[in-house]
């Protein structure tokens, strides 16, 4: 305009928005190359209903201020948004917490995070890519059970168990009469001649037997949604029996039929507790499948020794699963059903056959309702969260506190 039509405004206003221009593009390069950006969390793994908590800390140590910046999260975690705009003085720092809390089992990941920022005239737009992640694995609740016992591997009056025992002592604490299934080693051939009928003999120190945790989570016979579901009523039952099963120094494995097989055996190294991070991991991260329990049963009884605690727990109804037991039974295995009742969660199957079916045979059975779970006493996940007591005069103390405080450092 100044070169078609000469005049002194034109001049003032080139002079005036170049000046704009420099000083826009001399504040953006500060902030592309001045603005860092880190990211920490408290924990590495949770479990479900556990606080999360994560600190952002911005730092500028250029002269410009960043008057806006966008912080955009792209974590996968449910229900956990710690996207926010803010700001940061030039040579300062601007540090804030957010919290979440962990409401799905699974693994998840925490990270890769987005800033945008720019001149305070809007001219520039710069933007910012962290990659860095952490990956969040999110257990499920384990939960007190105090209306289920396992049935004990090994008959009725075998002999008391003693974990620590590493094979059967020779000494004989009695007799009892043979169940078929049980050693011939084991025959006591004097009783067994004096009362004409074959007697084994009951061992003192019989080791405890194992436990095989079968969950069918075919999703044929799945009912209900979300934490409602079968499902999830299901994983916390297995996680919450597998928990008490290693507390009692049993070799504890577990099956189910998922969208992945899931094939864990017991071991010896109950003690150890990545075997309790191993199991518990498989549950997190376990989907329904389409393989029923009928067909995995007959396809794994090979694989289950005799005297052994076996646990089923499956909401389906139909009791076409019964007759994959009973050559189980037949060998010795003891299990023990955890049947989850249609009619809780919605569903119009009677239970009360298959339960009857299992009553005629002799096997330990819970029928397992929707309201088992949902006791206040049951509520799952504490970590991350603080409980106060307020005393008389209004004084707040901490009587439980966050049991893990270091921060870590998203890489």
């Amino acid at each position: 305009m100044q070169l078609v039509d000469p005049y002194k405004v034109w001049v003032a206003l080139l002079i005036g928005l170049g000046g704009v221009f420099l000083l826009s593009s001399f504040w953006a390069w500060s902030l592309a190359s001045k603005l860092s950006f880190t990211r920490e969390m408290r924990f590495g793994w949770a479990q479900v209903g556990d606080h999360l908590e994560e600190r952002f800390t911005l730092r500028n140590t250029g002269l410009f201020p960043a008057v806006w910046v966008e912080v955009i999260d792209h974590s996968n975690l449910p229900g956990y948004r710690p996207s926010q705009a803010t700001g940061v003085d030039g040579g300062s720092h601007n540090s804030w917490r957010s919290h979440g809390e962990c409401s799905r089992r699974g693994l998840f990941t925490l990270g890769p995070t987005s800033l945008r920022t720019g001149d305070p005239f809007g001219i520039y737009t710069i933007g910012f890519q962290d990659p860095a992640t952490v990956t969040l694995t999110v257990m499920p609740p384990i939960v007190p059970l105090p209306t289920i016992e396992v049935a004990p591997g090994g008959r009725s009056g075998e002999g008391r168990p003693r974990s620590n025992a590493p094979e059967r002592i020779v000494s004989a604490a009695g007799v009892r009469e043979y169940i078929p299934g049980d050693n011939l080693r084991w025959i006591h051939w004097r009783t067994t001649a004096r009362r004409d009928s074959p007697y084994v003999r009951i061992f003192d120190g019989t080791p405890a037997g194992d436990w095989w945790v079968f969950l069918d989570v075919d999703r044929h016979v799945q009912l209900g949604e979300g934490m409602d579901s079968t499902v999830e009523h299901g994983v916390i039952l297995a996680a919450s029996l597998v928990d008490r099963g290693l507390r009692m120094k049993r070799s504890v494995g577990l099956v189910a039929n998922g969208e992945e097989l899931v094939w864990d055996p017991p071991t010896l190294n109950s003690n150890n507790p990545s075997r309790r991070w191993e199991l518990m991991r498989a549950l997190a991260l376990l989907n329904p499948g389409d393989y029923s329990l009928g067909e995995l049963l007959m396809r794994t009884k090979s694989a289950i020794r005799n005297q052994t605690s076996l646990i089923i727990i499956t909401p389906n109804a139909t009791g076409d699963w019964i007759e994959a037991v009973i050559p189980l039974l037949w060998r010795g295995v003891v299990p023990t059903v955890l049947l989850l009742d249609p009619a809780s969660f919605g569903g119009e199957a009677d239970a009360r056959n298959p339960m009857a079916i299992l009553g005629n045979l002799e096997v330990t059975r819970y029928l397992i309702t929707k309201d088992l779970l949902n006791q206040p006493e049951a509520r799952p996940g504490h970590q991350g969260e603080w409980e106060w007591r307020v005393a008389g005069r209004g004084r707040a103390t901490p009587i439980r506190k966050p049991s893990n405080t270091a921060w870590k450092v998203l890489s």
